[in-house]
């Protein structure tokens, strides 16, 4: 049966999560040379799937005229197909909930997070690995199946995927979903209470539930904001003209700096990741074993966004964020995304982001996708400085409402996944209640 809690108890849903997460399930780390039905490619340099789907890792060589660092090359997936993350919603007693997945995925913390409803590429639910459908994906592929509330391309980590996007889609049903033991009804208010603790909510789902944002927020009329709408849109074409950035593929097996052989692809001085092979068994899975190779980050990232009063209002500070991966080059990031360990400087603002600098209304450390990346882990962090930190920013920085950054969202590719995750946090707080 397909299972909904009170939604004042958590202590059921945490229960119900944790017997989930006691299943056998097995990740185990092995050389890439042993991850069955991939390998490298001769004509390209990529380490591809023999069916050339799912996902590529492929190398690149870039070049900018933006930023400390000008000229570098690394290992990226590549992946066209473009991914359904889509979230049944349903009215019960007046009160709308979301039907959430608890999901085995190979590089989860925890192994099990509760995810989208379809959490699937187009190479998983048209069953190119030959496994089962996977469950309720007809709400999504047929249209008179329910009520679209929310359906946007998004991409997502521009320094680890490049130009990969994916469906971000909400449909409300009025009627009877087919029950299954694996998924459970929760509500906004319940979500939002778990996002306080690390690695429950995982990374799909808080990206979907942040675009629904933007249905609840009105067309910011700019009366009260620093900026005006079309101030915004003016300041994002302009940091997006600002730049220029080259990306060109490259084989993965010569790229320079790395090592890439039968045991992983590996930075030879320091950097943020590595590539790397597991074996998975996970009997919850449309499939039940196959191997694969994962990006395996170094440290944890930092991704901060600072928040303070400007006239009365709040304002939130976000930066124009060049990356690799990115679609057009620029998105707006959090005011902080930062990997220690991974050899980039420090950016502007990280001393903002301590205790003795501003107050931390939530720091919680969240996992990303885990069925790309092992173990990948981000500080997300909202920071309130007071009002003498400076309205005047640099020119790749600019003050907006949250209600301004959320309606940015009904666009594709303006709002990077950190700040997607960010202002979901930011929706149900009470930092954004003086707002307008």
């Amino acid at each position: 049966m397909t299972h909904r809690f009170d939604p004042g108890d958590d202590v059921a849903l945490t229960d119900w999560l944790t017997a989930k997460r006691e299943r056998p399930f097995g990740v185990t780390r092995i050389p890439l040379a042993e991850v069955e039905h991939w390998g490298y490619v001769p004509e390209n340099g990529s380490f591809e799937h023999r069916t050339g789907r799912f996902f590529t890792v492929g190398g690149i060589h870039v070049e900018t005229d933006h930023g400390a660092v000008r000229e570098w090359w690394q290992p990226i997936l590549i992946q066209s197909d473009i991914a359904i993350l889509g979230i049944i919603a349903r009215t019960f007693g007046g009160v709308r909930h979301f039907l959430l997945q608890a999901k085995m995925e190979p590089g989860n913390t925890d192994v099990v997070q509760l995810s989208p409803t379809v959490q699937a590429t187009s190479s998983n639910y048209t069953r190119v690995h030959r496994g089962p459908r996977a469950p309720y994906v007809e709400f999504f592929t047929e249209p008179e199946r329910g009520r679209v509330l929310v359906d946007v391309l998004q991409c997502e980590q521009g320094a680890w995927f490049h130009q990969k996007r994916n469906r971000n889609v909400v449909v409300e049903v009025d009627g009877d979903v087919p029950e299954h033991d694996d998924f459970c009804w929760v509500t906004l208010e319940q979500v939002h209470r778990l996002l306080r603790r690390p690695d429950v909510i995982n990374m799909d789902s808080r990206t979907v539930l942040a675009c629904l944002s933007a249905v609840a927020a009105p067309a910011p009329g700019g009366e009260r904001a620093l900026h005006t709408p079309e101030e915004i849109q003016s300041w994002f074409t302009g940091r997006k003209a600002a730049y220029r950035m080259r990306v060109r593929p490259a084989p993965v097996t010569a790229l320079p700096g790395w090592r890439a052989d039968g045991a992983r692809i590996a930075p030879e001085n320091g950097g943020g990741f590595d590539i790397v092979g597991v074996r998975v068994h996970a009997q919850t899975r449309e499939v039940t074993a196959w191997c694969q190779p994962l990006l395996a980050p170094r440290g944890v990232g930092l991704a901060a966004l600072l928040v303070r009063d400007i006239g009365g209002v709040r304002h939130v500070l976000v930066h124009a964020e060049v990356q690799p991966g990115h679609r057009d080059t620029v998105e707006m990031g959090p005011t902080v995304r930062w990997t220690p360990g991974a050899g980039d400087p420090e950016p502007d603002f990280l001393e903002h982001v301590r205790p003795e600098r501003a107050t931390l209304h939530y720091d919680v450390v969240q996992s990303e996708e885990g069925g790309r990346f092992l173990h990948g882990r981000t500080r997300y962090v909202v920071a309130e400085v007071g009002d003498d930190f400076p309205v005047a920013v640099p020119d790749d920085y600019l003050w907006i409402t949250p209600r301004q950054l959320a309606d940015l969202q009904r666009h594709s590719y303006y709002v990077t996944i950190e700040n997607r995750s960010l202002l979901f946090l930011l929706s149900r707080s009470p930092l954004t209640e003086n707002d307008s």
